[in-house]
C-alpha cells in the first residue's frame, strides 16, 4: 500500500487529467466500434483500472484505442450480420471473442512472450497504422455529413424485394428444421407468409441497407448520395470541432483541446436548442456484469472468430508494449512486459464482461499522466475511477452530445495515427519493403485487417529470412588454402597462415559464417559442389556458427554423406553446443564425423592432419 500512496499528490493530478483526455475518446471509439459510447467508457473504465492494478508498467493509462478500435469493429460488424442484424442477439457471442482475446493476452504474459513483441517488421506495422487512420477517417464522412442509410428511406426501399426473399427463405429453414416442409404442398409455408407483415419487411430492408453501407467500401460507395442529402448542421458541428481541436492546440497543449472541443460545440448546440443528432442513450447506474456470455455460449458461434481473438490479443500486446517503451524513456524506468500483458489481458476480460470493448496501452493518454505527475500505478486505477463518476453523475447529460461532435473527433484520430514517419520514407525504402507496407495497408483497408497482418508478418518474415540466407551464404565460403592464400580478395582466418605447404591441395577449408538455417540451405549445398575431386580431405569451420536449426543439420549430413561417398573426410573445428548438440541428437557425430575429428579450434586440427593426411599431390 505505501508504494501506491508513494506520490499520492502527483498520481491524483496525472490520473484526473489522463481521465478527462480519455472521455471523449472513450465515447467515440465506442460510437466507431458500433456497440454505442456506452461500450466506449465501459471499456475505458475497467481497463484502465485493472491493466494499471495488475499491469508492469506503473505510469500506463489503457483503454479503447484507435488500432483496437478497428479490429473490434470488424469482429462486431460480422457477428451482427451472422445474427440477421440483431444487435442484443449478437452481443454474448461479441463479448465471448473479447473475453477470449483478453485471457489470450494472460496467456501471453503467461509464457513469457511479451519480450518478443518488439521484434513486429516495421513495415507490417506502419502499413497497419495507415490503413487504421484511413479506415476511421473514410467511416466517418457519412456520420460527419449528417447521413446515415438505415433512415434513408428512398434508400431503404430498394432492398425490399430482396428482403421480401430472405424472409421467404428464412421461413422455409424453419419449416425445414421442424420437418414440415413438403415440397408438393406449401399450405404451411403460404400460411406463415401470410404474417409477412410491411413493418417486417422495412424492418429487414433497413438491417440490408446498414450491412451494404458498412465498412469503408460501403461508405464510399454511399458517399455520393451522402452528399446529395447532406445535413449543413451536421457538418457544421464536426467542422468545428476539428477546428477547435487543432485550433486549441497551438493556444496551450495544458487542456486538452479534445475535451474544449467535447464541451465547446456539445455546449453550444445545447444551449441554442438546435436540432442536431445526439448519441445513443448511455445508461446510468454502475454497469452490470453480461452473464448471458456464459448462459449462452456456443462455441459453433464464435469458431470462425478465434484467429480475430488472438489477433486482437497480439495487436494489444504490441499496442501496449510500445507505450511502455515510451513511458520508459520518459520516467527512465524499466517496465515488465510479461506482467504488462497479464494486467491488459485482466482489464479487456472484465471490461468485456460488463459490456466494454477491448483496449490497450493509450500513448497520449500515457504521457499526459506522466507529465501531470503521475508515477504509480494509483494514476491509472483513479483515471478509470474518473470515468466511472463521469458514467455515475453525468450519463444523461453526456447522452446528449451531438453525433457529428464524435465524428469530429474520429476524423481527427483518424489523421492523427497514420504513420507519417513511414509514407514520408517511402522513396528511400527497399522496394521490397514499401511493397510489403503498401499491401498491409491496402488488404486492410478493403479486406481483412487480420489477414492482411498475417500476411504482411509471412511475407517480412520470408523477405528476412531470405536476406540472411544471402549473408551467410555470401560469407561462407569453400576454398583450398593455396587458393586463399594466391588470391587477395578471399578472407583467409589469421590461424591458417601456418598451415603445412605440402597439404595445401589435398585439403580444402569450408568457412561457415553465421546461423545455418532452412534459408541459406540451398547456397550450402551450391558451396559443397565447388570441392574438386584432387580433395581427399575437408575442415568445416564452424567457429562463427552460433545456432544450426533442423533443416540446416539435415542440409550438413547430405553435404557429408556426399563428401563420404567421395571418400572425402571431413573434420570440423570450432563447434559451439547448439550445433554440436543437434548433430550429436540426430547421429551425424559420431555416424559420419568421429569423435577425433572434432577439435576445439584450428591448430589441433593441424596438428592431427600432419600425423594422419598425406601427401599425394607431390610437387
Amino acid at each position: 500500500m505505501k508504494i501506491f500512496f508513494s506520490n499520492l499528490k502527483g498520481d491524483t493530478f496525472g490520473g484526473l487529467t489522463a481521465g478527462i483526455v480519455a472521455l471523449p475518446l472513450a465515447l467515440a471509439f465506442g460510437v466507431s466500434s458500433g456497440l454505442g459510447p456506452s461500450a466506449g467508457l465501459y471499456g475505458a473504465i475497467f481497463i484502465s483500472f485493472f491493466a494499471a492494478l495488475f499491469g508492469g508498467t506503473n505510469t500506463q493509462i489503457s483503454g479503447p484505442t484507435a488500432p483496437m478500435t478497428a479490429v473490434s469493429m470488424v469482429v462486431i460488424a460480422g457477428l451482427i450480420a451472422a445474427y440477421d442484424g440483431d444487435v442484443a442477439k449478437a452481443l454474448p457471442a461479441i463479448l465471448t471473442v473479447f473475453v477470449l482475446a483478453g485471457l489470450m493476452q494472460i496467456g501471453l504474459g503467461a509464457l513469457g512472450i511479451g519480450k518478443y513483441i518488439k521484434y513486429m517488421p516495421y513495415p507490417v506495422i506502419s502499413g497497419f497504422m495507415t490503413a487504421i487512420g484511413i479506415m476511421i477517417l473514410v467511416t466517418q464522412l457519412l456520420p460527419a455529413l449528417g447521413y446515415y442509410p438505415q433512415e434513408d428511406r428512398e434508400y431503404v426501399s430498394t432492398f425490399k424485394p430482396a428482403a421480401e426473399e430472405i424472409i421467404l427463405e428464412k421461413i422455409l429453414r424453419e419449416e425445414a428444421g421442424e420437418g414440415i416442409l413438403v415440397l408438393q404442398d406449401f399450405e404451411e409455408t403460404i400460411r406463415r407468409a401470410q404474417y409477412i407483415t410491411s413493418e417486417k419487411i422495412e424492418s429487414e430492408a433497413v438491417l440490408m441497407a446498414g450491412k451494404d453501407s458498412g465498412g469503408v467500401w460501403g461508405a464510399i460507395i454511399s458517399l455520393p448520395r451522402a452528399i446529395a442529402n447532406i445535413k449543413m448542421l451536421e457538418l457544421i458541428l464536426c467542422l468545428c470541432t476539428i477546428i477547435i481541436i487543432y485550433g486549441f492546440k497551438r493556444i496551450t497543449t495544458v487542456i486538452p483541446s479534445t475535451l474544449v472541443a467535447l464541451l465547446i460545440v456539445s455546449g453550444a448546440a445545447y444551449a441554442l436548442n438546435l436540432n442536431y443528432r445526439p448519441i445513443e442513450q448511455i445508461p446510468s447506474g454502475f454497469p452490470i456484469p453480461n452473464f448471458s456470455i456464459f448462459t449462452e455460449f456456443r462455441f459453433g458461434a464464435i469458431s470462425p472468430y478465434i484467429f480475430s481473438a488472438l489477433s486482437l490479443a497480439f495487436l494489444g500486446a504490441i499496442d501496449s508494449l510500445l507505450t511502455s517503451v515510451v513511458a520508459d524513456n520518459m520516467t527512465k524506468t524499466r517496465h515488465n512486459p510479461n506482467k504488462e500483458l497479464i494486467g491488459q489481458g485482466i482489464g479487456n476480460s472484465i471490461a468485456a464482461i460488463f459490456g466494454g470493448i477491448p483496449g490497450a496501452g493509450a500513448t497520449i493518454r500515457t504521457v499526459v499522466n506522466i507529465n501531470a505527475g503521475g508515477k504509480t500505478k494509483l494514476s491509472g486505477m483513479i483515471a478509470g475511477l474518473l470515468l466511472l463518476l463521469v458514467l455515475l453523475g453525468l450519463g444523461p447529460i453526456a447522452s446528449q452530445i451531438p453525433a457529428a461532435v464524435l465524428a469530429g473527433i474520429l476524423v481527427t484520430v483518424g489523421i492523427g495515427v497514420m504513420d507519417y514517419k513511414g509514407l514520408k520514407a517511402i522513396p528511400s525504402m527497399p522496394k521490397v519493403e514499401v511493397i510489403i507496407m503498401i499491401l498491409v495497408m491496402l488488404l486492410s483497408v478493403f479486406w481483412d485487417l487480420v489477414y492482411a497482418v498475417g500476411i504482411g508478418l509471412v511475407l517480412a518474415s520470408l523477405l528476412f529470412m531470405k536476406k540472411m540466407g544471402d549473408v551467410t551464404a555470401k560469407e561462407s565460403t569453400v576454398n583450398s588454402l593455396k587458393v586463399l592464400e594466391n588470391d587477395s580478395s578471399l578472407k583467409r582466418w589469421v590461424d591458417e597462415n601456418n598451415f603445412p605447404e605440402n597439404l595445401k591441395e589435398e585439403v580444402f577449408v569450408k568457412h561457415l559464417n553465421g546461423p545455418v538455417f532452412f534459408g541459406a540451405t540451398s547456397e550450402l549445398q551450391q558451396l559443397a559442389k565447388q570441392i574438386p575431386e584432387t580433395a581427399t580431405h575437408v575442415i568445416l569451420r564452424m567457429d562463427k556458427v552460433p545456432y544450426i536449426d533442423q533443416s540446416g543439420v539435415y542440409t550438413l549430413e547430405e553435404i557429408i554423406l556426399s563428401l563420404e561417398q567421395r571418400t572425402i573426410r571431413t573434420f570440423i573445428t570450432g563447434l559451439q553446443n547448439q550445433p554440436g548438440y543437434l548433430m550429436k541428437r540426430i547421429d551425424i557425430i559420431p555416424d559420419l564425423i568421429p569423435e577425433e575429428h572434432l577439435f576445439k579450434n584450428f591448430d589441433d586440427c593441424v596438428a592431427y592432419i600432419k600425423d594422419k593426411v598425406a601427401d599425394i599431390y607431390i610437387n
